[in-house]
């Protein structure tokens, strides 16, 4: 492309579109219909001259063109309930449910990785010996030791909420993240494991593993669900960075970056419920299968709410994006 030349052409356009522009509302209904065009074309023209001659003065002036352009055409948007609850029935459970591929098998090799390092350093007293000193393992895993109380050192409101903004920054990290190729997410989600790995083998080892997984699974189910989703939201979102498909990579990651940033919304509410939990049901004096139930139910109902509201949204296109009216134009690509 001359860009000189193309410059030339469609300059008088360009200067018209400005002019409509600063007319405001005061438009009859034939320059209404002209303004319309007018960003039509001046769109198209900005995406020709990023794709074929990138200037960056030019490229600026008709970003911020078109921008203003659209923001005339289509009108201010505000938020209203009527997106909220949209985005609760059908966006956010429809890109859990869409993401399902990448969630389930982390979570299962995750599971699975914990059990090993659980039974790995349960079978092995040097192994546990090189984590902590036996008197210092001893404080930890005596009846009324630190593992037990560690859920009722703090008012349970204030314990509830530091649990939640503690792992909803972790999930969000998960999602932000995964851009980096994927490394820094799994990172997190191998800290993550240790750590439920370390509790495992060491519980065991002193004969209270049923003590463990009573504190544990009450509100450990939701929580680590939720982290399972961010982790494999995040491997998606870095996998897309390598291969984007037919799409270009451009698209392809504000299409994922978008829906993840929905979804770090939806799992922040997710982990509040299951920060509750952890505040208010793991060190109460219910009975310890009270308690695991009330962890099941939560872990039912959320993977119902996935299965069952996402798998219709995404039934009927929903990808949890912005809807197609929010989104930029794209020319479209070859594949």
């Amino acid at each position: 492309m001359d860009l000189d030349v193309f410059v030339t052409t469609h300059r008088t356009e360009w200067d018209r579109l400005d002019h409509l522009l600063h007319r405001g509302r005061n438009l009859t209904g034939a320059e209404a219909d002209e303004l319309v065009a007018l960003y039509q074309r001046t769109a198209t023209h900005l995406s020709l001259i990023r794709s074929s001659a990138p200037d960056p003065l030019l490229t600026a002036r008709l970003t911020q063109l078109v921008a203003r352009a659209r923001s005339t055409v289509t009108g201010t948007r505000r938020a209203s309930w009527r997106d909220a609850v949209r985005f609760l029935t059908a966006g956010f459970p429809a890109a859990v449910y869409r993401s399902r591929h990448w969630w389930i098998p982390t979570a299962v090799l995750s599971t699975l990785l914990a059990a090993v390092i659980g039974w790995w350093i349960g079978a092995h007293p040097d192994v546990q010996a090189a984590i902590a000193a036996p008197e210092d393992l001893r404080s930890l895993t005596r009846p009324g030791g630190e593992y037990e109380t560690y859920y009722s050192s703090h008012p349970a409101a204030s314990f509830a909420a530091q649990v939640w903004t503690n792992n909803a920054q972790a999930a969000a990290m998960c999602l932000v993240l995964g851009a980096f190729l994927c490394i820094p997410v799994i990172w997190i989600l191998f800290v993550n494991v240790l750590n439920l790995g370390v509790g495992i083998g060491l519980m065991s080892s002193a004969g209270r593993l049923d003590t463990f997984l009573g504190l544990v699974l009450p509100h450990g189910l939701l929580e680590l669900t939720a982290v399972f989703v961010a982790a494999g939201t995040g491997l998606r979102l870095g996998w897309t960075v390598i291969d984007p498909g037919p799409r270009t990579r451009r698209s392809a990651l504000a299409e994922q970056g978008r829906a993840a940033l929905g979804m770090a919304i939806g799992l922040a509410l997710v982990l509040f419920v299951s920060g509750v939990i952890e505040g208010f049901v793991t060190p109460s004096g219910l009975p310890t299968w009270a308690r695991i139930a009330i962890g099941i139910g939560a872990e039912l109902v959320f993977l119902a709410y996935v299965y069952v509201l996402g798998g219709r949204a995404a039934g009927t296109g929903d990808t949890g994006d912005l809807e197609a009216a929010e989104r930029s134009a794209e020319l479209p690509s070859a594949a």
